[in-house]
């Protein structure tokens, strides 16, 4: 009995593991296929295997400069984030100063501030400093977007904390820094990780900041360089899966004049020019039609 009881709670939560590990099985399987097999089978499992697609991806060149630039700008924006967070948590979850309920609420609305909605003034100030395209300004407004959500966060955590630890390390001779780095932090590790991999997960995958404020080729982020280097005419999809396509593949899908339609072709003097004619002529004899019936 007491096996069917836990066979019956975690089922649900085997069902709903595969239900998020679900999507990750087409960007792995379709990156070992080929583009005509992808095209004939999405969803089936590969029939000839095949490293093509990461092969193209790593001759683009750049992918570990996109990789280090993601890296750089989540870890660095993320540890600054958290460090500030934590101080300002429990400056106002454990300090008495005047202000800090007013404090507290003034974060709050930040949090519902979409970032678009103040994008051009960040550009333009960012513009006047000298720092658009470069890593440090995308760094700042990842920081200022996290802040809010991060002391929300850790706030929480330090009020659970009692107060009588905090006192009994103050007895012992402790300063406020002491208690903070060596009683409180280890205390709040499962907040502080908390914040830290939502506030990576939101560094690593925006797009728009970056692909406004990252201009120069060489501080663009991973998810930038995917939608740059994807065509609007051709579109190898197991080459996007592995990685960004290489810089051979964007020259030869941008060399590729755009398909005229038949319509347009007939008119310029191509092989359907009968055929247009014939559509003309039939779009006149409807509107005689129609302009009789009026009439009648």
């Amino acid at each position: 009995m007491k096996h069917l009881r836990q066979a019956a709670f975690q089922v649900p939560l085997i069902l709903l593991a595969l239900a998020i590990l679900f999507p990750l099985y087409f960007p792995v399987v379709n990156s070992f296929k080929s583009n005509a097999e992808f095209l004939r089978s999405p969803a089936g499992l590969p029939t000839s295997p095949t490293l093509r697609a990461y092969s193209e991806a790593v001759a683009g060149r750049g992918v570990g400069l996109l990789f280090l630039n993601s890296t750089i700008i989540s870890v660095t924006s993320v540890a600054t984030a958290t460090v500030l967070g934590a101080m300002a948590a429990y400056a106002i979850a454990k300090m008495d100063f005047r202000g800090r309920s007013l404090a507290f609420h003034s974060l709050l609305p930040l949090m519902v501030v979409p970032p678009i909605a103040v994008l051009v003034p960040q550009f333009v100030l960012f513009g006047h400093l000298g720092l658009v395209g470069h890593r440090a300004a995308v760094i700042l407004i990842y920081v200022g977007i996290m802040l809010p959500f991060t002391v929300y966060l850790l706030r929480n955590f330090f009020l659970g904390i009692p107060n009588d630890i905090i006192d009994s390390a103050r007895l012992d001779g402790a300063g406020p820094w002491v208690v903070f780095w060596r009683i409180v932090l280890p205390l709040a590790r499962p907040g502080l990780i908390t914040a830290a991999i939502i506030n990576f997960v939101f560094a690593w995958n925006e797009l728009l900041i970056s692909l406004v404020f990252l201009q120069n080729e060489n501080s663009r982020t991973l998810v930038v360089g995917l939608t740059i280097f994807r065509s609007r005419l051709t579109l190898d999809v197991p080459v996007l899966m592995a990685g960004p396509q290489s810089p051979k593949w964007r020259l030869h899908s941008r060399a590729r004049p755009p398909r005229r339609s038949r319509i347009l072709q007939a008119h310029r003097g191509g092989p359907g020019r009968r055929l247009a004619r014939w559509g003309c002529r039939s779009r006149r004899r409807r509107r005689s039609r129609t302009e009789a019936r009026h009439r009648a």
